[in-house]
């Protein structure tokens, strides 16, 4: 046989292999940087993954390496993209992850892990059909707080006239001008830099991204508001989970769920440490939670959260929550 027609063979070969076997390989986007709490765990997420599934090469790639976070999850709809862990742009997809937008809703992570474990958390995964996506567990994030370089944040009126950079969420956005600031919505990308060119005057983050990204090198104070808790959503493409097997689409969708309570006990150590491990680099201080609280109460009942999140997916989470 000659040389071309072997090539001609092998080739055709390589061609006629199952999708399952051309698609041993799994990454995984993320917008935060290396040595964030994200990288944490998808680093334990790859660990687990590949001791069951020793076929399976878990790609993790940080600092939006393979896109923005937004072109990312579009890009697990259109199938050019595997699997990503996101936060604040993932409402742009699915509007009822808008709902912890809602200031207030939880008051710590077994409460969070109450919701993970709900028809409310059904309810919201509902809210990719037809997106080419697939929620198969919510890790935590933190609960966040507000850093700026201006005052210290007691009361809201303390907001009032700082430019505080908001994700780009029309709530969030509300959230913070209703709270007295105003709200400037960036990608995660440009804070440090507009920080530290004052194109900003703070912005609001768990405590660890604020250490992760050195933010406390261009911030003075940070304020522990406990505003909003907003977890990450592990996502994947319905395209790279049809191209498994059964076997590997359903080890890889429980190891997701079941790493979840782990990221909550990693984050609960975690805010105690790093809050510690900050106190000698930026101003900390409590607020009046009971002042936020009420000047937070009429985002409620405000349309551009009920119709955008609907009546429905507040009613349920409420009802879970004991909030009724």
């Amino acid at each position: 046989m000659s040389f071309s027609l072997r090539m001609s063979v092998l080739a055709a070969s390589f061609a006629t292999l199952p999708a399952f076997v051309q698609a041993q390989v799994l990454q995984i986007n993320s917008s935060l940087p290396d040595g964030s709490f994200a990288h944490a765990f998808l680093t334990e997420f790859k660990t687990r993954v590949e001791a069951e599934l020793p076929s399976m090469d878990v790609q993790i790639f940080m600092g939006n390496t393979l896109g923005s976070e937004e072109d990312v999850l579009q890009g697990l709809g259109f199938g050019t993209h595997h699997a990503s862990l996101s936060a604040s742009a993932v409402v742009q997809v699915n509007p009822r992850t808008a709902v912890f937008d809602l200031p207030y809703l939880f008051e710590n992570r077994d409460k969070v892990q109450e919701f993970a474990a709900s028809p409310a958390f059904d309810m919201l995964a509902e809210g990719f059909a037809g997106r080419g996506i697939v929620l198969s567990a919510l890790w935590d994030n933190g609960f966040r707080v507000i850093t700026n370089s201006v005052r210290p944040i007691v009361t809201p009126e303390d907001l009032r006239g700082l430019k505080i950079r908001t994700p780009t969420s029309r709530q969030r956005v509300a959230m913070f001008n209703t709270l007295g600031a105003n709200a400037t919505p960036l990608s995660f990308g440009e804070v440090y830099s507009g920080l530290d060119q004052g194109v900003i005057d703070g912005q609001e983050n768990p405590a660890q991204i604020a250490d992760s990204a050195r933010l406390y090198e261009v911030q003075s104070y940070m304020s522990l508001s406990n505003h909003v808790y907003l977890p990450t959503f592990m996502l994947f493409g319905e395209t790279w989970l049809n191209a498994q097997t059964p076997e590997v689409r359903e080890t890889v969708l429980r190891i997701a769920a079941e790493t979840a309570p782990w990221t909550f006990a990693w984050g609960e150590e975690t805010d105690s440490r790093i809050l510690e491990e900050l106190a000698d680099k930026i101003a900390i201080n409590e607020v009046d939670f009971e002042a936020f609280q009420a000047a937070a109460l009429p985002l409620y009942d405000d349309p551009l959260f009920v119709d955008a999140i609907g009546a429905d997916m507040i009613a349920v989470t409420r009802e879970v929550l004991g909030l009724e």
